[in-house]
């Protein structure tokens, strides 16, 4: 598998956590479904198991996954909509301003920027 970046600039852990999100997003864990733990993890990604018990202690701390003694790790009930909120709130609100913050340096219209916005949305539809 190839999710990870180890040439960026974002934790592995970080990514860990997010291939997790969109995991759950995507359906390939629901609400109360155990996920990988941190050994599977590291031996998937070749990566420490500290690293992958830094990723999934991230997710428990937003409660997207909560631990059962002995027995591993969770999905939360609540998990999507955190993930959806959290990613709405925090990542996309970000990606739009750094896209119009761009376009300004661009010179680029707010028409001309809706456009772009209309035609990559037609293009990821087809």
């Amino acid at each position: 598998m190839t999710i990870l970046n180890t040439e960026g600039t974002k934790p592995i852990y970080v990514q860990i956590a997010e291939w997790i999100e969109t995991e759950i997003m995507n359906g390939h864990f629901n609400s109360d479904d155990k996920v990988y733990s941190q050994y599977q993890l590291a031996e998937m990604y070749t990566i420490n198991p500290a690293t992958a018990a830094k990723g999934l202690s991230l997710l428990v701390d937003e409660n997207i996954l909560y631990k059962k003694r002995g027995l591993g790790m969770f999905v939360t009930a609540d998990a999507k909509e955190i993930i959806m909120n959290k990613r709405k709130n925090y990542t996309f609100k970000r990606l739009v301003q750094e896209i119009v913050l761009e376009a300004k340096r661009l010179h680029i219209s707010d028409v001309e920027l809706i456009e772009m916005i209309k035609s990559a949305q037609s293009e990821e539809g087809e």
